[in-house]
């Protein structure tokens, strides 16, 4: 039997284990705890959830909801232990944290075709292997995955800014342009006046911060780091520091002929534009507080946020230059990457990732096209993004109907235009699946 080697037994790895295992593959699982601890962990099973117990919304008109669809089109072990070890959580899929972990280990564990091996990975094994070893990755196997992807392709921190949704932006509140007419006008303006700036500032120093947990940037991760500084930390260095750093007005000019007082860009996710990045805006704040607090800028008032700003410890590679929409290595296709170390973002992408992972290494050993799903299923476009964004710019993702492709014809109304996406993912999802 032709076998496949997995490093960590997350929510991705276990997730990829199943798979393979499903499929008629052996699989080699390899786990380093409880023999090598991390922070964030407490227990020895497999797929523990270490921060929310919540996988997010299950309601089928949201991103979130639609990517739970189509992992149980594809024969989830993740989604279907959820729903068994649920916990009543309004519309989200909420579960009991230990019983539910305790059944993704009793199901790998117990399937035949899987062994499971209690060390540490200090080095990329031979074979077919499918890296799923997570955010907290082992000194040892970070120095291995350096190797691999260039160390300048993997990041240790997550200091991502905000990102919107394209058409939440009032867009007749700013201009296109880029500083001094350079290349093409690629950044959404959103000028503010001296007073609405004044104001933006106080509310940032006055907003409140997410609690730091072990792990975490600190201070001084912040002081040898200099672009990484928080934009509040930033704001309490004087009332002009924003505006001699991401907010500078030089080089802009307005629709009305004048500079601006202060400028916030936004900076293209993708090229349909359907999703902006607050540029320089890497914050701490709690979510709560950054909606309310970015909400001030009238370009903004009405903003949809999918990704929140975000910064902590967070081992992940720049995967737009290392993997291709199969979650393969573009230099090495015998090798696989899977789960939050791709850069997606959340429970239930993680998991994602590794069902896709787990399903091409099991084709690649048979000899098979890798599968790459539809760019109009979330998950198909989840792998595009982490694929294909920008690698210059390139920050971790999760489930969102901005990295979908524009529905045509355009479907008026919020509501009905996120179930026209649902839709339309789970119909192609079927046909595609009806068609292999």
């Amino acid at each position: 039997m032709k076998s496949v080697t997995i490093i960590g037994a997350g929510l991705a790895g276990s997730e990829a284990a199943w798979q393979l295992a499903e499929r008629g593959v052996a699989v080699r699982l390899m786990e380093m705890r409880p023999h090598v601890t991390t922070p964030a962990h407490e227990t020895a099973h497999f797929a523990e959830l270490v921060c929310s117990n919540s996988l997010g919304s299950d309601l089928e008109s949201t991103a979130g909801g639609l990517l739970k669809r189509e992992l149980e089109l594809l024969n989830s072990l993740i989604i279907q232990t959820a729903k068994k070890s649920r916990v009543p959580a309004g519309g989200a899929l909420a579960v009991d944290r230990g019983l539910f972990s305790e059944a993704v280990t009793r199901a790998v564990m117990e399937h035949p075709n899987v062994e499971l091996v209690r060390e540490e990975c200090t080095e990329i094994p031979d074979g077919v292997v499918i890296i799923a070893s997570g955010p907290l990755t082992s000194s040892a196997l970070t120095s291995a995955l350096q190797d691999l992807t260039g160390s300048k392709n993997l990041y240790f921190f997550d200091a991502a800014a905000p990102i919107v949704l394209g058409e939440s932006i009032r867009y007749d509140e700013g201009f296109w342009a880029a500083r001094y007419d350079k290349g093409t006008a690629d950044y959404f303006n959103c000028p503010l006046t001296k007073e609405e700036y004044k104001e933006f500032v106080q509310a940032l120093i006055k907003g409140e911060e997410a609690p730091l947990h072990e792990g975490d940037l600190g201070e001084d991760d912040l002081t040898v780091f200099e672009g990484c500084m928080p934009i509040e930390v930033m704001a309490k260095r004087g009332e002009d520091a924003l505006r001699y750093g991401p907010f500078r007005p030089v080089g802009l000019i307005g629709p009305d002929g004048r500079r601006p007082y202060a400028v916030l860009q936004l900076r293209l996710e993708n090229t349909e534009a359907s999703l902006l990045n607050l540029v320089g805006c890497q914050t701490r704040l709690k979510w709560g507080e950054q909606k309310r607090v970015f909400q001030m800028i009238p370009a903004l008032r009405d903003a949809e946020f999918v990704r929140y700003g975000v910064m902590h410890r967070n081992t992940f590679i720049n995967s737009p230059r290392v993997l291709n929409a199969s979650f393969q290595v573009q230099d090495d296709n015998r090798l696989f990457v899977a789960g939050q170390i791709t850069g997606v973002e959340g429970y239930v992408e993680s998991a994602a990732s590794g069902l896709l992972a787990g399903i091409n290494a099991a084709r690649f050993v048979h000899g098979q096209e890798p599968l790459v799903l539809p760019r109009e299923t979330m998950l198909g476009s989840l792998a595009h993004y982490i694929a294909s964004a920008d690698p210059t710019h390139f920050q971790p993702m999760n489930a969102n109907f901005g990295i979908l492709p524009t529905l045509d014809p355009p479907v008026r109304g919020k509501q009905e235009r996120k179930l026209a996406y649902s839709q339309r993912a789970l119909q192609t999802l079927r046909s595609f699946l009806s068609d292999l």
